[in-house]
């Protein structure tokens, strides 16, 4: 049965794209009320389309921008004029803390509460169900509105920006590994060996531990030298192969920087 408290919630999402589109439908299949806009995106079903960000975030208790990181300040922007006080704008966007922080200065220059939220998982098949990590002065507010409705949220205490560094901090790991990937079996490919090293790297995925962690980290950090030139031997084989060696020279360049550090420390002892 659906709360009245639920049932009474207006909630106005801006961006009805994958996500956007996604998030609205399970609030209003949830029971809330819900308008969206999207200049290029027809709403879905059961949500109110509207003409611009003020109109959809008129009368709203919460707006959830879900556009994209280069659009989240001009939506706010947008926005604040159809706002009332009382009304929480979220940011869901995946931009740098710094552009959070300024959100988050916009809106309480405007009276109105801040949460930054970063989505920790891709939100397609998971909706208002995927993970979300919180932070800012309305943070916990945030999850107070969306977890009778379904949503699966973390509140982290601290300002905003403190929830897109998390998110961005392990996206230098994810996105990072990926590319990492994607270039090995580019070359593997162009070598003629790519099922060799795509078996390969799944086996090493699949044993991985928290002792590989440290393994990665300290091996690095000790033999810098030796694998800098390993890395400079792997730039000059991907450009014989014409594969761009981006990943492995920067790996190179972080190698070299870690032998720096190392000689620094043992002169210095």
């Amino acid at each position: 049965m659906r709360s009245n408290a639920v049932e009474d919630l207006r909630i106005a999402v801006l961006g009805l794209g994958e996500a956007g589109g996604a998030i609205a439908s399970d609030l209003v299949a949830a029971g809330a009320c819900v308008r969206g806009y999207d200049p290029e995106v027809s709403a879905p079903a059961g949500v109110t389309d509207t003409d611009s960000e003020a109109e959809a975030a008129a009368g709203s208790d919460l707006v959830l921008s879900v556009n994209s990181a280069s659009a989240a300040v001009d939506a706010l922007r947008a926005g604040l004029a159809g706002t009332s006080p009382g009304c929480l704008w979220a940011d869901l966007n995946t931009a740098s803390p710094a552009v959070k922080r300024r959100l988050g200065e916009i809106a309480g220059t405007a009276g109105i509460a801040f949460a930054d939220v970063s989505l920790m998982a891709p939100v397609p098949g998971r909706g208002l169900r995927t993970p979300m990590l919180v932070s800012g002065t309305a943070a916990v507010r945030y999850a107070v509105l969306l977890r009778p409705l379904g949503a699966n949220v973390d509140v982290l205490e601290g300002p905003a920006g403190l929830a897109a560094e998390r998110k961005l901090l392990r996206s230098v790991f994810y996105k990072g590994l990926a590319a990492a990937v994607v270039e090995a079996l580019d070359g593997a490919r162009a070598a003629g060996c790519e099922d060799w090293l795509r078996e390969h790297i799944a086996d090493e995925l699949t044993q991985a531990d928290a002792a590989t962690l440290d393994r990665l980290v300290d091996g690095s950090r000790r033999h810098a030298v030796r694998r800098t030139a390993e890395m400079q031997a792997a730039t000059d084989m991907l450009d014989d192969l014409k594969v761009p060696p981006l990943i492995a020279a920067a790996s190179r360049e972080l190698l070299h920087r870690l032998s720096l550090m190392e000689r620094g420390m043992t002169s210095a002892n």
